[in-house]
């Protein structure tokens, strides 16, 4: 028994082009609205799912896709019917291998995403391939149907666009891969004189006059951009070159990380995106080119193509490919003026001098620009999240689980069972300020005179190396845990937070403002360091951490009872024999039974001190993660490691910035 018939096998034959082409439009449509909604991407955890679901499918079929479709185009021929004549079918392929240059323009993808991952910029070499290939293929099918007719004529500056847009893609994934990222980088950077002038005897850089007020956070972070690039790359930035001290000093914390936020979005745009080419002057011919060719397209298609010589789903799908496209360009030419790069290069042509051009068009000119740049510009720029993970609300819920039955839900993955207690907290400023604050006392410290009598460097060194274990001494606890390795802090003060967070709540809602933003930030730095070792390991310090935490998780079980639906655990006496001496664990309880206390002024002392502990911890990763994977993140709403790590740079508070007058 055939299970597909004559009849199915010929109505695959006839429409398997038409699907497949309609299929890679819409894949097409998929990747330029969300590609660049990764960096902004929603904390929700279903939303976040579903887009970077969405994204990655649609970025790695849309290839197979359109390069299948080539390659039927090539070996096939339409499939009429028994009825149809020869003038018919040699008309059906006439017109089904105009769509080949729309391929390559699919193939090329939009401006907004170019690689999925960094790794995707180390295939540099198999796009090249492809686009030798496939450029190969379309030509082949468009010189085996070409005939003298008005359609091939329209197909050729098609396909022109399509090489181009795909040369494109290829030259963005090479320029973007390590090596020629490192190569490119200038050995005598771009200080940005075009917008700053330098101001001395106090080594200040000053925006220039002409620039708006509100703009000064844009050029200032475009600077901060340019020494960004050579840390993204690995490189060792001279300090006395670069006066970012001056500019962030005297900033409010939320000046300070919407400034970070705007190099991280420079820099994202220009691992993932086609930011390189695009907002150049080349790429703008380019664009300009590629919309004209559309528009023409579609306006010579609907004037002097004879449609009723074609069949009606072949001229439908022919003119949403054409439309299509259009939209495309449409949506491209929106993106570039609603960019950050747009309002830099419009500042850069203000705040020049214009001695051919008047300067009231000048002027007229950025008021029509910048008008329509505040009306497309997305202010946020990446989520403004964090994630937080709780080891007694785990326990908790899994107990839950289990005495309802429902175990086997938690089963599936190891991965999933955590992901369903992970949640999302906004990144507000009360915390902002508090880094801030906290990074620039540092900071004041380092430029004390009594630093510059011994090695600054040495001063830095110390200062950077600090993960908690000094914090309580200077708050006169001695307990053992300087031997402890940075994982194992973080599990043990995570339950230290979490035991004094829960003790005793009376004595703290009646506590000073002080006392209880102190609470709630330790509580909130807490859970995201312990996401960050669950979640994200490979961006903290090398360790066992996840290894720890699944001991400390079954002691949790063990040393704990839960009651179901009370929400209470209730030390278990009888189980404290099976703990192991000096666990992680252990150690945790006998520093939280320290720790804990009854009056106002020792509770305010002690969350002082615990949100200090996780400030030192915070800073402790953020200098010891590589700068590939703070890149790799970017990608996935970002993190706020990631933006503490370059507000430190932009302290002069990293190990990769070096001054020689301070060594």
């Amino acid at each position: 028994m055939e299970i597909f018939t004559e009849t199915l096998r010929k109505v695959w034959n006839l429409w398997q082009i038409r699907s497949m082409v309609l299929v890679s439009l819409v894949l097409q449509i998929i990747l330029i609205l969300f590609g660049s909604l990764r960096k902004i991407n929603n904390p929700h955890k279903l939303t976040r799912i579903l887009l970077n679901a969405s994204v990655w499918c649609a970025y790695i079929a849309a290839d197979w896709i359109a390069t299948v479709s080539l390659s039927v185009m090539a070996s096939n021929k339409a499939d009429c019917g028994p009825d149809s004549s020869k003038n018919l079918s040699r008309s059906i392929n006439s017109l089904q291998a105009f769509w080949a240059p729309f391929l390559l323009l699919h193939l090329g993808g939009p401006d907004t995403i170019t690689a999925y991952s960094l790794e995707d910029n180390q295939l540099w070499m198999r796009h090249l391939l492809g686009l030798i290939v496939e450029v190969g293929v379309a030509f082949y099918v468009f010189v085996r149907f070409w005939n003298s007719n008005n359609l091939t004529n329209l197909a050729i500056p098609v396909f022109i666009t399509g090489m181009v847009k795909y040369g494109e893609r290829t030259w963005v994934l090479w320029s973007s891969s390590t090596q020629r990222y490192k190569d490119c980088l200038d050995l005598s950077p771009d200080l940005c004189f075009d917008l700053f002038y330098y101001k001395l005897p106090e080594r200040m850089l000053v925006v220039k006059q002409r620039i708006d007020k509100e703009d000064h956070n844009l050029v200032e972070a475009y600077y901060s951009y340019k020494r960004l690039k050579y840390l993204f790359a690995n490189q060792i930035i001279n300090e006395n070159k670069y006066h970012n001290y001056s500019i962030i000093s005297e900033k409010t914390a939320a000046d300070a990380f919407n400034l970070v936020a705007i190099e991280l979005a420079l820099m994202y745009d220009v691992l993932y995106t086609k930011a390189t080419v695009v907002y150049s002057q080349f790429g703008i011919c380019l664009r300009c080119i590629s919309f004209i060719c559309s528009v023409s397209a579609l306006v010579l298609f609907f004037t002097i193509i004879d449609k009723h010589s074609y069949p009606l789903p072949d001229i439908t799908v022919t003119y949403l490919l054409i439309v299509g496209a259009v939209l495309l360009e449409i949506y491209a030419f929106i993106v570039l003026f609603s960019s950050d790069w747009t309002k830099l290069w419009l500042v850069k042509f203000k705040v020049a001098s214009h001695n051919h051009i008047p300067q009231t068009l000048v002027d007229n000119f950025w008021s029509l620009t910048s008008c329509l740049h505040s009306l497309l510009t997305n202010e946020k720029r990446w989520s403004e999240s964090m994630g937080q993970y709780n080891l007694m609300n785990s326990v908790l819920k899994k107990r839950q689980h289990t005495y309802l039955g429902l175990e086997t839900l938690s089963r599936t993955s190891e991965l999933l069972d955590k992901c369903q207690y992970l949640t999302w907290q906004d990144v507000d400023i009360t915390l902002q300020d508090t880094i801030f604050k906290y990074l620039k006392k540092k900071v004041d410290g380092l430029h004390q005179p009594q630093t510059f009598l011994q090695s600054f460097k040495k001063t830095l060194d110390e200062l950077l190396s600090k993960s908690g274990e000094d914090v309580l001494k200077r708050y006169g606890y001695n307990h053992p845990l300087v031997d402890e390795e940075y994982d194992a802090r973080i599990i043990i003060w995570h339950i230290v937070t979490d035991e004094c967070y829960k003790f005793n709540l009376n004595n703290v809602h009646e506590g000073s403002e002080k006392l209880i933003q102190n609470r709630q930030i330790s509580k909130q730095l807490s859970d995201y360091m312990l996401y960050l070792l669950l979640f994200r390991p490979s961006m903290l310090p090398k360790g066992i951490g996840e290894i720890r935490y699944e001991h400390t998780f079954l002691q949790t079980e063990r040393y704990y009872e839960a009651r179901p639906y009370k929400h209470k655990l209730r030390a278990n006496k009888g189980m404290t024999s099976n703990i192991i001496p000096h666990s992680v664990f252990e150690q945790a309880e006998n520093l939280a039974s320290e720790l804990k206390c009854d009056d106002a002024d020792g509770l305010e002392n002690t969350w002082e001190m615990i949100s200090e502990v996780w400030l030192e911890m915070l800073t402790f990763a953020a200098e010891n993660c590589e700068w590939k994977e703070h890149a790799q993140h970017l990608r996935k709403g970002g993190e706020l490691l990631t933006h503490v790590s370059v507000l430190m740079v932009n302290f002069g508070l990293s190990k990769q910035v070096v001054s020689k007058d301070n060594s």
